[in-house]
């Protein structure tokens, strides 16, 4: 079951759901948008549910294998979607990008996972689980590092409508405040962007980030690794994308529905001295989601865990395999853990 399908993220999560010759409902609060969406598919079934009625999400995810939460702001829809699957006794996915509401998923609804034993993944979308499977994939075996870096290389970010609404919603939840994740935990604070230099690998090259521009990351990465610093940046160019209250909404530009958007997340792990580098590289960040959400739940259904319960991507999958299944999605640099170089100056 798909909540929030008839959204910008939740279509992409069905067209791919459709390519894999999975059958899905589609839920949500618009009967009408789900019928349009579900028109001429015999293999979609159309439930609408709304989170303040739980006897609906109940009804809708009434022999389900599995639900994928589409529907932002999650702090609105993740705790009453997540209640329903456990309820259900199904897995529970989500493509959540909002800080706040992920730890309120882990330090709310952990235990409730643990004690049932079900599979929950929060943010399994391109803002905390990428990032999570390539900062557990740089690490190889290793569970620890001194520092985790996740640099952000978009070309542009054109906001949908959700984004700027969830957006919204985490500005107010932290009263104004930025977070970073130091020492051991999320700090909130007044402090002003800067700016500094990346050295994103060719052909992108060394660009113009925000630095501390803290998304997900911060709260995956230390769900499951011991790392007490985790940084994360934006390209210079796609934040004053998102800080613009004129830029457009994404447009599509291919037959799949894609924006011309392009992206490269590359990842720096420092450990014991050391410095170890991932890279993923590839075209729209809400259409990439849909591969990472859609590959989660055909793992977890296929038995191909590494826990049962809460836990973020990199705890939950191996890593490396996952990424390399993603192509043609992505296309994935990893380490070989057996030639590691000396840190660079960042």
């Amino acid at each position: 079951m798909v909540y929030g399908a008839t959204g910008h993220t939740g279509r992409f999560v069905v067209a791919e759901l459709a390519a894999r010759g999975l059958a899905t409902i589609v839920s949500g609060r618009d009967a009408a948008r789900l019928e349009e969406l579900a028109a001429g598919r015999s293999e979609v079934v159309v439930r609408p549910a709304t989170v303040d009625d739980p006897a609906s999400l109940d009804r809708a995810l009434a022999g389900a294998a599995a639900v994928i939460n589409c529907a932002g702001p999650f702090a609105a829809t993740g705790g009453p979607v997540v209640e329903a699957a456990l309820r259900a006794g199904i897995p529970y996915v989500d493509v959540a990008a909002e800080i706040e509401a992920n730890v309120s998923m882990f330090a709310d609804h952990g235990a409730a996972a643990a004690a049932a034993g079900i599979p929950v993944v929060p943010a399994m979308a391109f803002y905390g689980g990428l990032g999570d499977l390539l900062v557990t994939a740089a690490l190889g075996e290793s569970t620890a590092a001194d520092e985790v870096h996740v640099a952000y290389g978009l070309s542009s970010w054109h906001p949908t409508a959700g984004t700027r609404v969830a957006g919204q919603v985490s500005h107010e939840r932290r009263a104004g405040k930025r977070v970073r994740f130091t020492r051991g935990a999320l700090d909130y604070h007044d402090d002003p962007l800067t700016e500094q230099d990346w050295p994103f690998p060719g052909p992108l090259g060394t660009r113009a980030v925000i630095a501390e521009f803290t998304m997900a990351d911060v709260v995956t990465v230390p769900s499951h690794l011991d790392v007490p610093e985790v940084r994360t940046y934006m390209s210079a160019e796609a934040a004053r994308d998102l800080a613009g209250p004129g830029t457009p909404a994404p447009e599509p530009t291919d037959s799949l529905g894609r924006s011309d958007q392009t992206f490269v997340v590359d990842v720096m792990v420092r450990a014991g001295g050391r410095e170890r580098r991932a890279t993923a590289r590839g075209r729209d960040i809400y259409a990439v989601t849909a591969p990472l959400a859609v590959e989660a739940v055909a793992r977890i259904l296929a038995g191909r865990i590494r826990t049962t319960g809460m836990a973020s991507a990199g705890a939950m999958f191996d890593a490396a395999d996952f990424l390399r299944a993603l192509s043609p999605h992505l296309s994935v640099e990893l380490p070989s853990h057996s030639a590691e170089v000396a840190p660079a100056a960042s």
